[in-house]
C-alpha cells in the first residue's frame, strides 16, 4: 500500500475530487464503489490521510477512468531522468539487456524487484513501493499481443545471490526467468563464471530499437542512469553487446544452467 509521493499525489486528490463532485458522488457513494469508507474518502481529499495506491486504483473503479490516475502515478511518479528512457522503452520493437549481477529489470519478479530496490537506504518504504509499481507496469510491454523482441544476457553470479532468508524468493525468481524465457520473443542466455575477465563487467547497459527512431542506450549507475543518444555511444553500445552476447552460452545450454542452480531450492 505505498502512499504516492507529494506534488503528484496533491495533483491526483484534486483529480479524484473533482470527478466525484463532477459525477454527483457523495464521499459515502464514492467510497462504496472504490472499497473505502465515507471517512477515509474524506481524509484523502482533506490531505489527512496519505495517498495510496491502492485508493487510486479504488478510484479509478469509482470514477470508472480505465486506469487513469494509476498511469498517471506510474508514469509521473518516476524520477524526471527516467522519462526518456521510459518513453523509448514503451515504443521498442527490439531490445537488448546486459546485466552482470542482477536478474535484468523486465524479467523481474515483484518480490526480487522489491529486495533490490530495499539495498538503497535513502529510500523510504514508500519510494520503494512506487519504484516496484512502476517496474511492474513497464513489464507490461511483454504482453503486449505483438511484444517486442527482448534478448538479456546476465553473468552466472547473478543465479547465484542466495542469502539467509531470501532463498525462497530467489529461487522463484529463476523459476519465473525460465517462465519467461519459453516465450517465442524472449531469449536469455548466461555467461559462465568461467568466462573470467569481459568488457560487460564494467557495468550494465540496455539497448532499444524503434522501428521510427533507431537505436537508444541507456547506462545504470549508482544514482540512477544515462540515456544514450549520441550516434558514436550507441555504436560503442552495440559494439559491447555483441562482445557479451558473444561470451555467453546459447539459449538450451544457459537454461540448463539456470536449472540446475534453482534445483536444490524448488
Amino acid at each position: 500500500m505505498a502512499d504516492v509521493p507529494g506534488p503528484l499525489a496533491e495533483f491526483i486528490v484534486g483529480e479524484i475530487r473533482r470527478a466525484r463532485t463532477a459525477s454527483g458522488q457523495t464521499q459515502e457513494s464514492f467510497g462504496k464503489a472504490a472499497g473505502f469508507s465515507a471517512s477515509h474518502v474524506s481524509s484523502v481529499e482533506n490531505g489527512t490521510r496519505a495517498l495510496t495506491m491502492d485508493f487510486v486504483r479504488g478510484a479509478d473503479r469509482a470514477s470508472n477512468t480505465g486506469g487513469l490516475y494509476e498511469r498517471l502515478v506510474l508514469k509521473f511518479g518516476a524520477p524526471s531522468w527516467f522519462q526518456p528512457w521510459r518513453d523509448a522503452e514503451q515504443s521498442a520493437d527490439q531490445l537488448r539487456a546486459f546485466q552482470p549481477n542482477l536478474i535484468p529489470g523486465l524479467l523481474q519478479t515483484e518480490d526480487y524487484a522489491r529486495a533490490v530496490l530495499r539495498l538503497d537506504t535513502t529510500m523510504s518504504e514508500a519510494e520503494v513501493e512506487q519504484a516496484v509499481a512502476t517496474r511492474m507496469e513497464r513489464q507490461a510491454i511483454l504482453d503486449r499481443d505483438d511484444p517486442p523482441h527482448l534478448v538479456a544476457v546476465l553473468d552466472e553470479v547473478a543465479l547465484h545471490r542466495f542469502a539467509e532468508g531470501c532463498d525462497k524468493m530467489l529461487a522463484a525468481q529463476l523459476v519465473h526467468l525460465l517462465e519467461m524465457a519459453q516465450r517465442p520473443r524472449v531469449s536469455v542466455h548466461v555467461i559462465p563464471a568461467g568466462v573470467g575477465l569481459h568488457v560487460g563487467l564494467s557495468g550494465p547497459f540496455v539497448l532499444v530499437h524503434r522501428s521510427e527512431g533507431g537505436w537508444v542506450g541507456y547506462m545504470e549507475n549508482q544514482l540512477g542512469g544515462t540515456v544514450v543518444h549520441r550516434a558514436e555511444q550507441v555504436a560503442s553500445l552495440l559494439t559491447r553487446w555483441e562482445s557479451v552476447r558473444n561470451e555467453a552460452l546459447p539459449t538450451r545450454q544457459s537454461l540448463d544452467l539456470i536449472k540446475e542452480v534453482v534445483k536444490p531450492w524448488i
